[in-house]
């Protein structure tokens, strides 16, 4: 069965091309578009292989990619957009977090459980949006039965009477109106508790409850109670429950498990925290462990999760990591075999600090501007005054750690934090942030180092 993301494209040959990706990526990603290339090929790469036909088409395998680059410089967003682009089923996962077996730790296999849930939660708001028109109709129905009882005339005689019907759609109009939000009605809702035993199984601690309530068939108790709330809160929730009815979950799980088996991307950050230096002893030893249980998964295979088996074959893995003072050759070599297309990203500069600033759909002056506009405070820059804080944070980054555009987020915070308390205040509902303004609020800390490690 075909990823139902990437199906629905083959056929209308509506997938985005290498650049049109690329173009998307430039939205959110200022430079690098080396590693935006790399990407946008490898997601191209998976539609293409939706279309090829025979049993060749199951040995087609994803080229994974290690993004080398000092941190904050997109290689997380790079992969984020990627999936949302697609619209498949993402997740991010530190390699530190994992270890081998007998250390502390979460196991590897966790980021595939974790992916698949993630997928079936994504298919399963998709089908609830299918049926959001019919199932509301339905809870409609059930509120104006709790608002307008059916008379006893019509358990007897199996019709209702005009006048009750006439009575219920004037009802229903003034539902539609809003006319009954406020008033208080009582429904049965479930109280389902689930025991939660914690004991190691194959899929995890993390995933024992619903994997106990799937063996059991779902004969955990499911109780009911009794809960007054408002009309409009009520007619939510039965609109949830009346989706859950229609949709099939069974069509949810599979297609949710192929979507996640064809179209996944996990992307592992800090890998080469866990790069060895050859040492028998130690911590490397951990470390090397760590890629050793990884390897399975990436290079492919079979996950047990609580909605069954997945491989993981055509996930598309990709790795990221500083590799300050490693570097992707200290990884095992069969490690480094599994993520063949290394990348290397480039530290920010000046001129990409200032592009970062305005150039975005989420950039930071756009999103300090909406915030004061809450507060009907016009908030504006010079040009000059972002030249400034793009000099200012490309500088501290020199003087101190290189943290990338992360930098911006400590520079704008101190910039603004005045305007930002007397927000509420501030009789002159116009603000102008100038380069002397710049100046003022930040070149004492720039000067002093030590005072720029603490405060930016």
């Amino acid at each position: 069965m075909a990823d139902k993301a990437l199906k629905h494209d083959v056929l209308s040959n509506a997938f985005p091309t290498p650049g049109e990706i690329v173009a998307r990526l430039d939205k959110y990603v200022i430079g690098q578009s080396e590693a935006k290339k790399a990407v946008a090929i490898a997601l191209r790469n998976r539609w293409r292989r939706q279309r090829v036909t025979g049993k060749i088409k199951d040995e087609i395998y994803p080229n994974n990619i290690i993004l080398i680059g000092p941190t904050g410089v997109g290689k997380t967003e790079i992969a984020r957009r990627l999936a949302g682009i697609a619209q498949a089923p993402f997740i991010k996962v530190e390699a530190s977090r994992f270890t081998e077996v007998g250390y502390v730790g979460k196991d590897v296999e966790s980021m595939v459980r974790e992916l698949v849930e993630i997928s079936v939660n994504m298919v399963r708001q998709e089908k609830t949006r299918n049926v959001e028109e019919k199932a509301r109709k339905f809870a409609e129905e059930r509120i104006l039965d709790i608002l307008l009882p059916v008379p006893k005339i019509k358990s007897q005689t199996g019709e209702e009477p005009a006048s009750h019907a006439a009575t219920r759609e004037k009802m229903r109009q003034r539902l539609h109106q809003g006319a009954f939000d406020d008033r208080t009605v009582e429904l049965d809702v479930v109280s389902q508790k689930t025991p939660f035993v914690e004991i190691l199984s194959p899929i995890g601690i993390e995933n024992i409850s619903g994997a106990l309530e799937e063996a059991f068939g779902g004969r955990f108790p499911k109780g009911k109670k009794k809960r007054k709330m408002p009309v409009k809160e009520a007619l939510r929730y039965l609109q949830n429950e009346e989706a859950d009815k229609l949709i099939d979950m069974d069509e949810v799980i599979n297609e949710a498990r192929e979507r996640a088996m064809n179209s996944g991307i996990v992307f592992i950050d800090e890998i080469d925290k866990i790069c060895g230096s050859g040492s028998t002893r130690g911590p490397d030893v951990s470390r090397e462990g760590v890629q050793r249980d990884l390897l399975p998964i990436v290079e492919g295979s079979n996950v047990t999760t609580k909605y069954g088996m997945v491989k993981t074959n055509h996930i598309l893995f990709i790795a990221a990591g500083a590799f300050h003072n490693r570097k992707p050759s200290d990884l095992i070599p069969e490690m480094q075999g599994r993520f063949p297309i290394r990348v290397e990203l480039a530290a920010l500069t000046t001129e990409d600090f200032q592009r970062i600033l305005i150039e975005p759909e989420n950039c930071l002056i756009k999103q300090y501007s909406l915030l004061m506009k809450s507060e009907n405070v016009t908030l504006e820059f010079a040009e000059d005054a972002i030249q400034a804080i793009a000099a200012i944070a490309s500088k501290v980054n020199e003087s101190t750690e290189n943290i990338g555009a992360r930098r911006l987020h400590t520079v704008m915070t101190k910039l603004l934090e005045d305007v930002l308390f007397v927000a509420p205040n501030i009789s002159d509902k116009k603000v102008k942030i100038t380069k002397d303004y710049v100046t003022d609020k930040l070149q004492n800390i720039v000067s002093d180092v030590d005072m720029s490690r603490y405060i930016l």
